[in-house]
């Protein structure tokens, strides 16, 4: 199941807001991600949280006027500066840290296994985050504290 993420409306302009977020039956936020691996699926592009120290994988809210695959590109695009061929449906992952603040709000994740096609020098969030490449090794130990973004490199089929 390929899906291109390339897209001629290539913007500077992130999406903010939550006024066209997805959410199910069970009031979670529908998030979609991707595990961004080199060709040769070597090593995988982590980017830094802007909420928390550490870094992270590309993913945001999955809105109404797109396909998940195309949140997923977007995502990509919007945090990493990159495009995106999607490779593999990695599936639906529950956020299992605790809700943030009084809110009930759980996310409910879809993450992709992506190879990257280009990576841009400039992006909408290249203010506000650092990307760097790393090894399977390496990745999972910085995603350590956050289990639904490990699960999500273990299903991929990057190199160990």
């Amino acid at each position: 199941m390929a899906a291109s993420g390339s897209s001629s409306s290539r913007t500077m302009e992130s999406r903010t807001g939550r006024t066209k977020q997805r959410y199910n039956s069970k009031g979670e936020r529908l998030v979609a991600g991707i595990v961004p691996l080199s060709e040769d699926k070597t090593v995988v592009l982590l980017i830094q949280s802007t909420r928390r120290k550490g870094w992270v994988l590309p993913k945001g809210g999955w809105e109404i006027d797109e396909e998940c695959t195309e949140a997923a590109a977007r995502e990509a695009w919007e945090e990493a500066g990159i495009s995106i061929q999607i490779d593999y449906d990695l599936g639906e992952i529950k956020d299992s840290r605790p809700p943030k603040h009084s809110s009930k709000e759980r996310s409910l994740y879809r993450f992709y296994e992506a190879t990257v096609l280009t990576q841009e020098q400039e992006w909408p969030e290249m203010e506000k985050r650092e990307r760097s490449w790393f090894t399977f090794a390496e990745a999972h130990e910085h995603l350590k504290t956050r289990p639904e973004l490990q699960l999500a490199l273990e299903r991929s089929t990057m190199k160990r």
